[in-house]
């Protein structure tokens, strides 16, 4: 993986995954679009400009400021074989201090699900977070019906928290989500003694 200074970036065996860019707003808005049906279920409701230009020249520019800050690392999975923007994920909320933590959300176009992408992306932020940016703890949530994200959540070595009640407004209602965390150093689960 690497993760330089000037342009940020982390590779996988498939992926690259970096910031937004500008010119990646006909992809973005394309797949977006394309992936409405399957990605409106599970994010909170669209606003009106969600597909346009200005909306995502806005998250361009909060991408760049969020990871100056380092309170959050939103990234772009770019298939490395052809260029293609798959989805997002978000490293983000993170917490210096005691909490060492940080909370990851994500989405894939629907012609990019399960082929195990996100879990390749999941499995390099996380070790990114734990090894590079000194976190102790990621968080992860989602709807409890929500098969796909607990199946890539669990792959990837979170474990389930429990039920955290109207956690999100999630399509336009309040809904409750599982919770998931993935610690650096984790044993639970693990019965090799060293």
């Amino acid at each position: 993986m690497l993760a330089s200074k000037r342009r940020f970036r982390l590779d996988t065996e498939r992926l690259s995954l970096r910031l937004p860019e500008h010119a990646d707003f006909r992809m973005w808005s394309a797949i977006r679009e394309a992936s409405a049906s399957f990605l409106v279920p599970w994010e909170p409701t669209w606003a009106d400009d969600h597909l346009t230009r200005r909306a995502f020249t806005g998250r361009v520019q909060w991408a760049s400021r969020v990871r100056k800050q380092g309170t959050a690392l939103p990234l772009f999975l770019i298939r490395r074989s052809d260029e293609q923007l798959l989805g997002a994920i978000t490293l983000d909320n993170i917490r210096r201090g005691p909490a060492l933590s940080g909370t990851v959300g994500y989405w894939i176009g629907q012609p990019f699900a399960r082929h195990g992408y996100m879990r390749e992306a999941l499995r390099a932020v996380v070790h990114h977070a734990f090894t590079q940016l000194d976190i102790s703890r990621i968080e992860a949530a989602c709807l409890p019906e929500n098969a796909a994200s607990r199946a890539v959540l669990e792959k990837s070595g979170f474990k389930y928290e429990g039920v955290a009640q109207s956690y999100l407004q999630i399509n336009g209602r309040w809904r409750n989500h599982v919770l998931y965390s993935n610690l650096r150093g984790d044993r639970r689960g693990r019965t090799d003694v060293a």
